[in-house]
């Protein structure tokens, strides 16, 4: 492609301002893992169905396999790799740790994300409202009792 067709974009990704030029067709996960070596957000599917590349947007999940790098301009991207404050792992990731709610590790990233979008919206949800929130997010190891497991436990620990 030749280089007017290029797009300029300006967005933050964990905290750090980013400025470069893309092409138009570019996704965000491979801007991420690709160009700016984020490689936390996972390509599994391709078609926004298993959770692997779920990163947020604005505070929101989106599945970064089938969201172009264009629509993040502007926006505040939070990668698995934004969560720890240096040493310090967020709270869900001590929960999935403690609670054995990872096995290989593929899903738990978006897991992770999905997870602090849905206690940020609600700090206290029930065991159905997690159920409901994480369908997007598919895990082929552990059945999910460690995650709704780790989930509740990171809730507990948000509260304080």
């Amino acid at each position: 492609m030749s280089e007017d067709h290029r797009l300029q974009i300006s967005f933050v990704v964990n905290g750090r301002p980013v400025d470069t030029e893309i092409e138009p067709h570019l996704l965000l996960l491979d801007l991420l893992r690709d160009k700016l070596a984020l490689k936390g957000a996972k390509r599994s599917c391709d078609m926004q169905v298993c959770g692997a590349c779920t990163v947020l947007v604005d505070g929101n999940p989106v599945s970064s396999c089938t969201y172009l790098a264009f629509e993040a301009r502007g926006t505040d991207v939070t990668t698995i790799e934004g969560l720890a404050d240096g040493e310090k792992l967020h709270p869900l990731m001590e929960a999935f740790i403690d609670n054995a709610g990872l096995q290989c590790g593929f899903c738990t990233p978006g897991m992770i994300l999905a997870a602090k979008s849905l206690l940020d919206l609600n700090p206290r949800p029930s065991v159905e409202e997690v159920k409901e929130y994480m369908r997007g997010n598919l895990c082929r190891c552990t059945g999910y009792k460690k995650i709704l497991e780790s989930i509740e436990d990171a809730a507990q620990r948000m509260q304080g």
